[in-house]
C-alpha cells in the first residue's frame, strides 16, 4: 500500500507559472525592432476569447530581422525555466507571388545580460494555414515548450526573432517545475524546485511527522526535471507507545484505549440500564439475552476504537449497543411467545421511541 500510496504521489506534478499573456487584459507592451516589424494587436483565440497577440508578415520585402523583446521575467528561485508558445504560421505556398524568402519558422531567444541573447531554439510550425483555412476562420494553432538553464541572475527577457514569416504569436507562458510539497513514509518533504537541467535529480531532506522517529539512514527524497518524486530512502517509524493510523499519522495508544473504555462503558450502561427499563415486564426472562447484547456490544465497541477516532466510535457503540439489545430482546422474547407469532414484531422500540 506505501508502494502504491508513492506512485500516486508522483504523478502529482508542481508547475509555477511567471508570465502569461493569456490573461492580460491591457496592452503588453514589449519592445519591437524595427518599429515596422511585430505589431501588437487585440485578436481572437481558438475558443473565440479576446486575447493580445503579436503579429509580422513582411514576407514580401527580403532580409528581414525583426525582434521582439518581452518586458523582464523574474526568475524567482528558478535555475530552469519552460516557454511555452502558441501560434499561427502562414503557409508560404498559399501566397501569391510570394518570393523565395518566405519563411514558416521563427527564433526564440534568452537574454540574462545586457547585449548577450542565447538562442533557445528554431521553431517549426507542425501545421499551417493558407487562405482558404483563413476564409472560413480556421485555425491551426501550433504549441510548442522549450525550457533553458542554468539561470543565475535575478530574471531575464525572452525574445523572438523573425526572418520573413507571416505569423501570429497567440501566446507566450513562461513557468519552471516542482516536486510539491508531500508526506511519504511517515515523513515530511518540503517543495522542492528542479534541478538546472531535465536530467537533473535534486535531494531533498525529509523530517520526521509528530510523533515519529527515523529509522535506519536518513530520510531522502529525490526530485526530477518533470517535478516527480523518485527514489525514496530511509523512512521514519512511530514512537514507542504511539501507532500508525490513515498511513501517515501516528496515534496515540492511550487515546486508544480512552476510546475504548468510555465505548465499552457507554454500551454496557445503554444495555443494563436504558433499554430493559423500556420492557420490566419481561426483563427477568430476558436476563441471558440482555448479557449476550452487552457481550457484543463490547466486542464491537474495542474493534471501533480501534479503527476510528473517538468520536465516531463512541457515537456508532452507542447507537449499536441499543439496536443490538432491542434486536436480541425481541429474538428472546419471540422465542417464549411461539403461541402468539403475531406479537412478534420487531419495532424498534427502544431505539426509536425512547432514545
Amino acid at each position: 500500500s506505501e508502494y502504491l500510496t508513492f506512485i500516486l504521489v508522483c504523478i502529482i506534478l508542481g508547475t509555477e507559472t511567471m508570465m502569461d499573456t493569456r490573461t492580460a487584459t491591457a496592452e503588453l507592451g514589449w519592445t519591437a525592432y524595427p518599429a515596422s516589424g511585430w505589431e501588437e494587436v487585440s485578436g481572437y483565440d481558438e475558443n473565440l476569447n479576446t486575447i493580445r497577440t503579436y503579429q509580422v508578415c513582411n514576407v514580401f520585402e527580403p532580409s528581414q530581422n525583426n525582434w521582439l523583446l518581452t518586458t523582464f521575467v523574474r526568475r524567482r528561485a528558478a535555475q530552469r525555466v519552460y516557454v511555452e508558445m502558441r501560434f499561427t504560421v502562414r503557409d508560404c505556398s498559399s501566397i501569391p507571388r510570394v518570393p523565395g524568402s518566405c519563411k514558416e519558422t521563427f527564433t526564440s531567444t534568452i537574454r540574462e545580460r545586457p547585449g548577450a541573447y542565447l538562442k533557445v531554439d528554431t521553431i517549426a510550425a507542425d501545421e499551417s494555414f493558407s487562405q482558404v483555412d483563413f476564409g472560413g476562420r480556421l485555425m491551426k494553432v501550433n504549441t510548442e515548450v522549450r525550457s533553458f538553464g542554468p539561470l543565475s541572475r535575478n530574471g531575464f527577457y525572452l525574445a523572438f526573432q523573425d526572418y520573413g514569416a507571416c505569423m501570429s504569436l497567440l501566446s507566450v507562458r513562461v513557468f519552471y517545475k516542482k516536486c510539491p510539497s508531500v508526506v511519504q513514509n511517515f515523513a515530511v518533504f518540503p517543495e522542492t524546485m528542479t534541478g538546472a537541467e531535465s536530467t537533473s535529480l535534486v535531494i531533498a531532506r525529509g523530517t520526521c511527522i509528530p510523533n515519529a522517529e527515523e529509522v535506519d539512514v536518513p530520510i531522502k527524497l529525490y526530485c526530477n526535471g518533470d517535478g516527480e518524486w523518485m527514489v525514496p530512502i530511509g523512512s521514519c517509524t512511530c514512537k514507542a507507545g504511539f501507532e500508525p493510523d490513515n498511513s501517515n499519522v501516528c496515534r496515540g495508544k492511550r487515546l486508544m484505549f480512552t476510546s475504548i473504555y468510555l465505548s465499552v462503558c457507554l454500551s454496557v450502561c445503554l444495555s443494563v440500564y436504558i433499554c430493559p427499563s423500556v420492557h420490566p415486564s419481561v426483563r427477568p426472562s430476558v436476563r441471558p439475552s440482555v448479557r449476550l447484547s452487552i457481550y457484543l456490544s463490547i466486542y464491537l465497541s474495542i474493534y471501533l476504537s480501534i479503527y476510528l477516532s473517538i468520536y465516531l466510535s463512541i457515537y456508532l457503540s452507542i447507537y449499536l449497543s441499543i439496536y443490538l439489545h432491542e434486536l436480541v430482546w425481541h429474538t428472546a422474547s419471540c422465542s417464549r411467545k411461539a403461541s402468539s407469532p403475531s406479537s412478534c414484531t420487531f419495532t424498534g422500540v427502544c431505539t426509536i421511541w425512547h432514545v
